[in-house]
Formats: structure tokens, C-alpha cells, sequence
């Protein structure tokens, strides 16, 4: 599963991210907040929580509207150790 970071400049394409990598900053660090980009396919997020869930974590998501446009939102994802 490969997910999409939420972009720093409109004008960029996001930065992917792979399982492993994700998993790896979860194990370093005790609370995680990622911010993902719109582009994710909802799926892959339920996907996403699936596996931490299974391991054990506690996983929020929510989506974060940062301007008064539909599509112009990203999601945020906290993993808790």
C-alpha cells in the first residue's frame, strides 16, 4: 500500500509514503499525527486502520477543510501507541 502525504505548495504533486516507512515512525515514536492528501482513495485509509488496529494501536481519522472549496481538504490521521 502506497499513500499520498498531504502536498506543502498547491502547485507540487504529494510525496508517497510506503506501509513499512509509516509503520517505522509509528514504532519510533509513541503518538503519530500524519497529514494525508486528498488523492488517497478513502479505502486505502480504512486499510490503513485496519492494520494499526490489529496491532494493537488506537487510530483516529478526520477530514480538514483548509479553505471554503469542496475539494480543498486533506485527512488527518493520529496513531496512538
Amino acid at each position: 500500500m502506497e499513500l499520498k502525504f498531504a502536498r506543502t505548495d498547491v502547485d507540487t504533486k504529494p510525496k508517497k509514503a510506503d506501509l513499512a516507512k509509516i509503520e517505522a515512525t509509528v514504532e519510533k515514536d509513541e503518538s503519530v499525527i500524519f497529514y494525508f492528501d486528498r488523492e488517497n482513495s478513502h479505502k486505502d485509509l480504512l486499510e490503513l486502520q485496519d492494520h494499526f488496529e490489529a496491532k494493537g494501536k488506537s487510530f483516529y481519522m478526520s477530514e480538514v477543510k483548509y479553505g471554503l472549496s469542496d475539494n480543498e481538504y486533506m485527512y488527518q490521521v493520529h496513531i496512538i501507541n
